[in-house]
């Protein structure tokens, strides 16, 4: 018997929320907005009002404005948002402890084995009825045998509707579609497979396998796959998802760094908020990546590989500023420092005779003496001297403000 997959994608999740919130907003059109006078003033999320009055996310608000001029603009509230969305949340665990949340707002459910044969699209459309009476907002739902249709439904239903991909129906559905509407085909793959003839999902199902390996690697027999259907990937029960593989932190400062001593400022916040979060995850890293964006808004990766795993803030900073250094370009606008490459914390190390072991120890634990302090009184309970050269650059919650996990 088939597996019987949702994905639910709350629309317009931030924006909805904050209608729900005041229904004085109710009719306009809403933007989700960073502070502007902290320069993150850009477009987080918007309403569909909004977005037909050509707002995008990721925007700045001044354009959108210029766009919109009547646009309605409020600071996001993530705890908001977060616990509207752990509602939503509580409201699938009724009918299936099988969810994978693939972000905030998306969720894959398995609802195999819940109810009749042949009455789950009506399910779905009880679970959409149910989000919009207890929390406000509507879901676009697609319902296939896997997770990839499902996906590609849920894309094509429009708002508060339902889209069920069968295997009747597919190749009318599905196969028509451009290629990059499917997950895993991004702008460079897209790129290589019109240049091999390949615009849509049909084409790329009725490519020879062999020959998608040959280009693509691993990735073109799974591309093969997921253009055929061919998904068997398990929807993970509540509680277990995947491990984390990287800890990272970025900002985007209150003024322009304009020169070494401001990005050194900036990026020991930085260090500090990325190696606590590692030691309280029981990890460390062998791969420390730095970014930079430009105040033209052009974004630059640099990473590197060291020889001994870390969760020190010292270690993090030190090969953070280096790979900085590599890549020097002022001004800059915002920053950021991830560790990769995870291992436990408690996996036993090889001593290095040519590293100063003593002092490794002693910044073990002041990093432990740190910690502590932080977490009973707060992050800025204790600073490091050099953040305090400078007010604006200086004062960042990094512990609190913009912590990524991915988990891919």
């Amino acid at each position: 018997m088939d597996r019987q997959i949702v994905l639910s994608d709350l629309n317009a999740c931030y924006a909805s929320i904050e209608i729900a919130r005041d229904p004085n907003l109710r009719g306009k059109p809403v933007a989700v907005c960073g502070s502007v006078e902290e320069r993150h003033g850009i477009i987080l999320a918007k309403s569909d009002l909004a977005k037909q009055a050509g707002i995008k996310t990721g925007m700045v608000r001044w354009q959108a404005m210029l766009l919109c001029p009547n646009l309605i603009t409020v600071p996001p509230n993530i705890e908001l948002y977060r616990r509207v969305t752990n509602r939503v949340r509580e409201i699938y665990s009724d009918y299936s402890n099988l969810r994978d949340d693939f972000s905030i707002d998306e969720s894959w459910i398995d609802l195999t084995g819940t109810c009749r044969i042949g009455k789950e699209v009506r399910l779905v459309h009880e679970i959409r009825e149910r989000l919009k009476a207890e929390t406000g907002l509507t879901a676009s739902m697609g319902l296939s045998w896997n997770r990839i249709f499902a996906k590609i439904g849920s894309d094509i239903a429009g708002p508060d509707a339902v889209a069920e991909i069968t295997r009747d129906n597919m190749k009318d559905v599905v196969w028509p579609l451009p290629a990059d509407v499917m997950m895993g085909v991004g702008r460079a793959t897209k790129r290589k497979l019109n240049d091999m003839g390949i615009e849509t999902i049909g084409e790329l199902a009725a490519a020879n396998p062999d020959f998608l390996k040959r280009r693509f690697g691993k990735n073109g027999t799974v591309l093969y796959a997921f253009a055929n259907g061919i998904d068997t990937t398990p929807i993970r029960a509540e509680g277990t998802g995947p491990p984390v593989k990287s800890i990272g932190n970025s900002t985007t400062t209150s003024r322009d760094m304009v020169n070494d001593e401001d990005v050194r400022i900036v990026l020991m916040t930085l260090a500090e908020s990325v190696g606590m979060r590692l030691r309280e995850e029981r990890f460390k890293g062998y791969v420390v990546e730095f970014a930079l964006r430009t105040t033209d808004l052009r974004w630059l990766i640099h990473q590197r590989k060291i020889k001994r795993p870390t969760n020190t803030t010292w270690d993090i900073l030190e090969v953070g500023f280096q790979l900085y250094k590599e890549v020097r370009t002022l001004p800059l606008r915002s920053i950021g420092i991830r560790v990769s490459t995870l291992v436990s914390a408690d996996e036993p190390e090889q001593m290095n005779l040519f590293e100063n072991e003593i002092k490794n120890d002693n910044q073990r634990a002041i990093d432990r003496a740190v910690d502590t302090i932080r977490e009973a009184y707060g992050f800025h309970s204790i600073q490091r001297g050099l953040t305090r050269l400078d007010e604006k650059l200086g004062t960042l919650n990094a512990r609190e403000e913009n912590v990524t996990f991915a988990r891919f």
